[in-house]
């Protein structure tokens, strides 16, 4: 049995993500989708929000499961029994963080692949941070995430933005 991982922050979770998510469930007998815990960067969403953003999003997919992560993505590839680590690319600029990013994690671990995925046309300009950055400033993302996602997105920012977080 074929296990991958497809790591992430996902903070939100994007209809690109699932287009990737969907997509490597399809190839793979099971797909982990590991969501990282200790980013390097600021959140809206803590790791139990974006986990169950995913759960809701993937309830329809019966090979694929949902799991936080806080260290090295190869260690936890490697703690699941995972042989592939499954990316998304949508733009060049991608291209040459993921090819550094590879070769990071090939050195560390040889014996895992990586396989990347192109995104739909579609959503080759959405991102996680973008999503955020004008959700903030009060456009509709609706068409971008889940519908839970959307929900999720009004209702943590009308609380950010009262000070209620």
């Amino acid at each position: 049995m074929t296990i991958a991982v497809y790591p992430g922050s996902f903070d939100p979770v994007t209809n690109g993500h699932l287009d990737i998510a969907q997509r490597a469930a399809a190839i793979f007998e099971e797909l982990i989708i590991a969501v990282y815990d200790r980013p390097l960067k600021d959140l809206l969403f803590n790791t139990k929000e974006r986990v169950e953003m995913w759960e809701k999003a993937i309830d329809d997919m019966p090979n694929v499961r949902i799991k936080p992560y806080p260290g090295l993505t190869v260690d936890f590839a490697r703690q699941v029994g995972a042989q592939v680590i499954v990316r998304g690319l949508r733009a060049s600029a991608d291209f040459d963080y993921e090819f550094d990013m590879a070769l990071m994690n090939k050195s560390l671990a040889p014996e895992l692949e990586m396989v990347y995925l192109v995104g739909k046309l579609e959503y080759l300009f959405v991102s996680s941070s973008r999503l955020k950055e004008v959700a903030i400033l009060g456009v509709d993302i609706g068409h971008l995430v889940p519908k839970h996602v959307a929900i999720a997105m009004r209702e943590k920012l009308r609380r950010v933005q009262g000070g209620l977080e």
